[in-house]
């Protein structure tokens, strides 16, 4: 069973002949699909590399094996494969989704009155005739 935001057989198929051929001699290359799930888990998720979950294997062999794929132009490769692309406009729809945080002004920043500046009349609006709810400048 493929995990959640894993690669699927179909999707491999389409990779798996992009990719370098393992390194003969030496240490074992680990696993290209794992590799490749565990970059595409950090890319989603967005957390840090040392927190990549255990079934991905050594953080800084994914992390690694990006540097290195990037550096020689594999991980562009893959990417330009493997977007989709719409035939009927013919351009790469991109959708970036952003997150919003709230920030909050102390109530000084947004104008507040401050002790002992109460106003003591009202000041017309230049515009409406009616009373503003200002303080008459003086």
């Amino acid at each position: 069973m493929v995990g959640r935001g894993e690669l699927t057989d179909k999707a491999w198929a389409v990779i798996e002949p992009l990719l370098p051929p393992r390194q003969g001699g030496g240490r074992r290359w680990r696993d290209h699909r794992q590799v490749i799930n565990a970059i595409l888990w950090k890319l989603r998720t967005g957390a840090p590399w040392r927190d990549l979950p255990d079934r991905y294997g050594p953080w800084k062999t994914a992390h690694e094996r990006l540097r290195l794929w990037t550096k020689d132009g594999t991980w562009d490769r893959i990417l330009d494969r493997v977007i989709v692309k719409d035939d009927a406009v013919g351009d790469l729809e991109w959708i970036v989704s952003v997150d919003s945080s709230v920030v909050r002004a102390h109530q000084h920043a947004a104008g507040a009155r401050k002790k002992g500046d109460a106003a003591t009349e009202s000041k017309l609006s230049p515009l409406t005739g009616k009373d503003s709810g200002g303080p008459v400048a003086g």
